[in-house]
This record gives structure tokens, C-alpha cells and sequence, in this order.
């Protein structure tokens, strides 16, 4: 099975892929916007923790995934 994200452009687009589900040919589930994502991921990570991280920590976690990142790409 392959999953697919799809950006509607028209209104119209949606009752196709309702169509489409109730064929059961299609699954259709709406997807939480990217900053609602992280809202909930920041309110998973407080929850959790025993105290804020600080900006500096929060600074060496972006830099090394955006150095893990950076050099995966300049492999492919």
C-alpha cells in the first residue's frame, strides 16, 4: 500500500475522494496542519520533562539534526 498526501485545490476535488471512499477504493484521513503538529509535540515534551530546556540546548539539537540532515543529502 502507498500513502499519498494530496493538496485540494477545489472544493469540488473532496467529493470525488468521498466518492472514491465509499467504494471502499480509498481511505480518506485529513491530516493536522504542520503547527498543530508541533503544538502537540512541544506539549508532549513538557509534559515529560522536569524542567524548560534552555535556548542553548534547545540550539545544539537544531545543529546536529540539520548537520545529520546537511550530510545525508550530500550523499545522495
Amino acid at each position: 500500500m502507498r500513502t499519498y498526501q494530496i493538496e485540494l485545490l477545489n472544493p469540488k476535488a473532496k467529493k470525488l475522494l468521498d466518492e472514491l471512499a465509499n467504494l471502499k477504493l480509498i481511505k480518506v484521513q485529513e491530516m493536522p496542519s504542520p503547527k498543530q503538529e508541533l503544538t502537540t509535540l512541544l506539549s508532549k515534551f513538557r509534559k515529560k520533562a522536569d524542567k524548560e530546556p534552555t535556548l542553548e540546548e534547545i540550539t545544539k539539537e537544531v545543529e546536529l539534526v540539520r548537520g545529520k540532515r546537511y550530510a545525508q543529502k550530500n550523499k545522495n
